[in-house]
């Protein structure tokens, strides 16, 4: 068979030597650097002609140096013959920004998805994008995984009981319903309103929360300050106990304080972004997902399919 190699960039090196150890395949070793100028250098220095390789690439707060990164390194791989080049983006940026809401704006997630197909990727595998159709955007495969089974996962070894499902927004009611299958649990909503980028307010929750432990699954913390808005309304409301799930915990800004200070009792992440030390506060648990994008890896290594990774249904607990 094709040989597989491992090349990660320095958006999330932890993530990637997880997934390393797992499969039992060393990283490729790989050197970067940066020119006076912020311009970046990078030569890959084992031989890739003809190999299956898997860039593991992350977006952290140096987001745009952490996509140009990726392209570079993607374009070496090219041009070294690489016979499949697979990108592993867990967190992939720009996202959110994926339609125009007022004249004269852009669509940065299609920008995105063509310079990377245009500098040579053949996949694309990233999990809980901000919404599913943007896999739409890309004219090559793209493999899109989910998060909320780990918490899942989580909560049923832990014995949460008496739950609810908590949607943050109107886009979150999907993934709420089928978490909340996994767990037997009803489904609340919150409506909010937003009023400029990272600022919105609650308007309404729909369904009962009052002595019932809510769970908030949301896809992404970035300044902390929805999510915080809508555990302090839910207690108000009665709420027992708040959970707080979200896939991707970029924490900007204050988010730390604003977290730290609301009345969830926990904050379930996961490790798509490489949290540093000072974000790691007391109430954060993180939940890696090197198991599984180690397992999806090999699989599309070895062409089996990816399906019989995902029946949750048929299991009590996720992997």
């Amino acid at each position: 068979m094709t040989k597989m190699q491992l090349i990660s960039c320095r958006g999330n090196l932890p993530l990637a030597e997880k997934i390393s150890k797992y499969l039992k395949i060393p990283l490729t070793p790989v050197k970067v650097e940066s020119f006076a100028n912020g311009e970046i250098y990078i030569r890959i220095e084992r031989k890739v002609r003809n190999d299956d390789i898997f860039v593991i690439q992350s977006f952290t707060s140096s987001v745009n140096d952490d996509f140009m990164e990726l392209l570079i390194i993607i374009d070496a791989l090219k041009r070294a013959s690489a016979g499949k080049i697979n990108v592993i983006c867990p967190n992939l940026c720009y996202s959110r920004q994926d339609r125009k809401v007022r004249s004269r704006e852009p669509i940065s997630a299609k920008l995105i998805a063509n310079l990377i197909t245009k500098a040579g990727a053949d996949r694309l595998l990233s999990v809980d994008l901000h919404t599913d159709q943007l896999q739409g955007f890309y004219d090559i495969p793209v493999d899109h995984l989910v998060g909320y089974p780990q918490f899942a996962d989580y909560l049923i070894k832990n014995k949460y009981k008496n739950l609810v499902i908590v949607a943050p927004d109107i886009g979150a009611v999907k993934k709420a319903t089928k978490l909340g299958g996994l767990l037997h649990a009803p489904l609340v909503v919150v409506y909010k309103r937003r009023k400029k980028h990272n600022e919105s307010e609650v308007s309404f929750v729909i369904g009962e929360v009052e002595g019932k432990t809510a769970v908030i699954l949301d896809d992404i913390i970035d300044t902390g300050g929805s999510v915080s808005n809508i555990a302090s309304i839910l207690k108000e409301k009665g709420a027992k106990d708040i959970i707080i799930c979200a896939t991707h915990g970029l924490l900007n800004g204050n988010a730390c304080e604003k977290l730290n200070s609301s009345p969830a009792s926990k904050i379930l992440i996961t490790d798509t972004v490489n949290l540093s030390k000072e974000k790691q506060i007391d109430k954060i648990e993180i939940i890696t997902l090197s198991k599984l994008l180690s397992k999806v890896i090999k699989r599309i290594h070895n062409g089996e399919s990816l399906g019989k990774l995902f029946k949750w249904e048929e299991k009590e607990t996720i992997f």
